[in-house]
């Protein structure tokens, strides 16, 4: 009975280092997926930990980390400057259907860096990473497996140093 149902006991110093860990590792997915909008730099694992404390974030073990560090970013979003970092896609789109469905992405597309119509519509932008699921969709009803959908990169930010004048 105890070996079927029973429950194996945890330490005290073990279910905490297990949280710190759970901590750590939302704190490195914010970080990861996450940039300053005004500068579009990422933050440092240790500045979002630091805010993770101040708005007195507590882990819940039975989540998984990536749900967590989610609600975290929406969290952060009322005391600090913080966004989601942009994904940079290409659509290839039909010509027929290019014109009509350009109109139907606009409201989820945040930048278009360049726009091609030749034989095809070719679109380079930037979106709200939360939007992909529903712009492939879109793409793949409205085109009928004609239009494609390129990553280009998973997160637009700035590198490098910043120079001051």
């Amino acid at each position: 009975q105890i070996l079927s149902k029973g429950e194996l006991q945890v330490s005290d110093k073990e279910r905490h280092t297990q949280l710190e860990q759970m901590f750590r590792d939302i704190a490195t997915i914010v970080a990861d997926k996450c940039v300053n909008p005004e500068t579009k730099r990422p933050y440092t694992v240790i500045l979002i930990e630091r805010a993770m404390k101040d708005i007195h974030y507590s882990v819940k073990p039975n989540k998984s980390t990536k749900q967590q560090a989610l609600e975290v970013i929406r969290q952060l979003k009322e005391t600090m400057q913080i966004e989601r970092a942009h994904m940079r896609l290409r659509f290839i789109l039909p010509t027929k259907e290019g014109k009509k469905l350009k109109e139907k992405l606009k409201p989820l597309i945040k930048v278009i860096e360049s726009e091609d119509f030749q034989e095809q519509l070719e679109i380079v932008c930037l979106i709200d990473p939360g939007c992909f699921r529903e712009i492939d969709e879109l793409i793949r009803s409205e085109t009928k497996g004609r239009g494609s959908l390129e990553v280009l990169s998973l997160k637009d930010v700035e590198e490098g140093d910043e120079k001051l004048e």
